[in-house]
């Protein structure tokens, strides 16, 4: 059964004088392809005299080209979304027969579309033996996947982390420290230096309050919240 969310996010700028704004884009729309359904969505910019034009990247994801013509005291943007929160097995899809153990190699034709996802990223002393350390490509492909991360939760402590950008993989496991979005790269990088294609993604996340508790496992949030996050897709 869905439950039907409502998400409201709001960045507001104000200056102490009058100032012109250089043109921005926004990426704050769900991509077409979010396996959670986007019931509506709209954007709120202020001031309100400006130029928007959506757009869409190669990889089909939303973003919103802003223009100002007159100069402003207040730069706001709001999204408000309501989105179908439905219950998804993280592990209902099959693999290829091909790629169901590792290791495993992609078919040339595969090679062509998916170049961009396989580029490697890191090749320091520090990333190299921490990827030498990672457990042996075995088994189940889904089983591998699941270890890995799991290694890499296991070395490297969350923090939340306002400075803006990502950490390069190297920083991150020499701190053994990282938000999110460092942590997700550092998965990209790793998959990436094994052979497998890799992205880094980004979007909201919305967890609710269980109607119950669990009778095994952690009890999850004790309030709804939502948040800005990242993760890594292979």
């Amino acid at each position: 059964m869905a439950v039907s969310v409502a998400l409201n996010h709001r960045t507001t700028y104000h200056y102490d004088r009058l100032i012109n704004l250089a043109p921005h884009v926004i990426r704050l729309r769900p991509a077409p392809h979010s396996r959670t359904p986007i019931k509506s969505y709209s954007l709120r910019i202020e001031p309100e005299e400006h130029f928007l034009n959506w757009q869409q990247d190669a990889y089909a994801n939303w973003s919103a080209r802003l223009v100002f013509p007159k100069p402003t005291r207040l730069f706001s943007v709001t999204v408000d979304l309501v989105a179908d929160m439905v219950a998804i097995n993280p592990f209902d899809f099959f693999l290829e027969e091909a790629c169901e153990e590792v290791p495993f190699r992609y078919a040339p034709d595969q090679l062509k579309d998916l170049r961009p996802y396989l580029r490697k990223l890191s090749r320091g002393k520090a990333f190299t033996d921490f990827a030498a350390a990672t457990p042996v490509q075995t088994g189940r492909t889904i089983d591998w996947l699941v270890a890995l991360n799991g290694f890499v939760a296991s070395q490297i402590d969350y923090t939340i982390r306002l400075e803006p950008g990502v950490q390069s993989p190297t920083v991150t496991i020499q701190k053994a420290l990282g938000s999110c979005r460092d942590s997700a790269w550092l998965l990209v990088a790793l998959l990436r230096e094994f052979g497998y294609a890799a992205r880094f993604v980004s979007g909201y996340l919305i967890q609710l309050t269980a109607d119950q508790k669990p009778i095994e496992g952690p009890a999850g949030p004790a309030d709804d919240f939502t948040d800005l996050h990242a993760w890594c897709e292979v």
